[in-house]
């Protein structure tokens, strides 16, 4: 697909006539794309798509009748590489061009927004559709019986599963989309639709790139793969987000400040009676979070991150912010001396004290490359 191909018309039973040709460098081409000839593929590609091949992407976006410039823009944000003009494109492409091009027209997107919205779509389904290959898959296809080969075991599979999954990813996706409505129809104003403030934590596995050099390819997958479901469970059962994972890291969020901090808690208790896992430590931040794209960005998440680097092994730190939030809402006393006095005068007076989820102790100030100079708190657990 090339801009230069741009043309805009309706569509109609006709063929439209081809466009002139240029020749598509190599390396722009998805040979994967291409036609196959072995029968199984077909089979399975039709099965997956539930359409024949039929269309060039320039006879796609004139049947669709969007420009050939806007179309390879929708295409390329989805993540599909430019093919060219072979005839690889189905009804369902015209159908998916037409969508977001009605969606521009009638003024419910700008085509920007229409841009992202092709593009978070195509980024989240991709990484999806590649774990569902690896790890799914290629567990279920192994053949039954002695002869038969994988693929002889596939097709009837995806068959039995396409119509299943399909399902649970739009109940999943409309779960997921109550819920992140409901935040933002809840932010004070406009402003804090977009711009919002968040608790932002980073957890982070200690001596994770001496461990690659020691363990094998397998061992490391596995290891890897246990962290990220064991914070992923533990994010989601406590009320946070998991924003991303990227490997060794974590990044996750929450709007309320103790949600987050019980989360930290939670993560290195739980890996720390885990023998097969490094250390953790984890930095919590609180503040002002621009959100584009699933994703968080701002000096929030930068002293996040940071914190995360300098905090000590099992152990988490979080900003001056999210200490006095905790104490403004009671969940941490505002020193532990005034706690102990105050435990004392209740124990006298015959009354009950004042109870707190969290301990926090100051830390030594200390300058921070591009935020200046910090005062981290050490997060620890009140006793009971």
């Amino acid at each position: 697909m090339t801009a230069d191909d741009a043309h805009t018309g309706g569509g109609g039973a006709a063929e439209p006539a081809e466009p002139p040709t240029y020749p598509t460098p190599h390396h722009e081409v998805d040979h994967t794309v291409e036609p196959t000839h072995d029968p199984l593929a077909i089979r399975l590609e039709q099965l997956i798509l539930g359409a024949d091949r039929r269309y060039t992407p320039f006879q796609a976006a004139r049947t669709a009748g969007v420009s050939m410039e806007l179309a390879s823009r929708f295409w390329r944000a989805m993540g599909f590489a430019d093919i060219g003009q072979a005839k690889a494109l189905t009804e369902a492409d015209v159908l998916a061009l037409r969508r977001l091009a009605g969606l521009v027209e009638a003024g419910l997107l700008s085509e920007p927004m229409a841009v992202q919205v092709a593009r978070s779509t195509g980024q989240t389904t991709a990484r999806l559709a590649e774990w569902q290959i690896d790890s799914f898959l290629e567990g279920l296809t192994e053949p039954p019986e002695p002869g038969m080969t994988r693929t002889e075991v596939t097709y009837p599979l995806v068959e039995l599963l396409l119509p299943e999954l399909e399902e649970f990813l739009i109940y999943v996706w409309r779960r997921q989309l109550a819920a992140a409505t409901g935040r933002v129809v809840q932010a004070a104003d406009d402003e804090e639709m977009v711009d919002r403030r968040l608790a932002v934590g980073f957890a982070d596995l200690v001596g994770f790139t001496r461990l690659t050099r020691r363990l094998e390819e397998e061992e490391l997958g596995e290891l890897v793969e246990a962290f990220e479901t064991t914070c992923a469970d533990l994010v989601a059962a406590h009320g946070g987000r998991l924003i991303k994972t990227l490997g060794d890291e974590v990044l996750y969020c929450a709007d309320d400040p103790g949600t987050a901090a019980e989360i930290a808690l939670r993560l290195i208790e739980t890996l720390g009676h885990d023998e097969t896992m490094p250390a953790l430590r984890v930095g919590i931040a609180f503040g002002t979070v621009t959100t584009r794209m699933g994703d968080v960005f701002g000096t929030t998440v930068n002293l996040a991150s940071r914190l995360t680097s300098i905090a000590p092994k099992d152990a988490v730190l979080v900003d001056g912010a999210l200490a006095e939030e905790l104490t403004r809402t009671g969940e941490a006393p505002t020193s532990e001396t005034e706690a102990a006095e105050e435990a004392a005068r209740a124990e006298k007076e015959g009354r009950r004290a004042a109870t707190y989820r969290f301990a926090l102790q100051p830390m030594w100030q200390r300058p921070v490359r591009g935020l200046g100079v910090i005062e981290p708190w050490l997060l620890g657990r009140r006793p009971t």
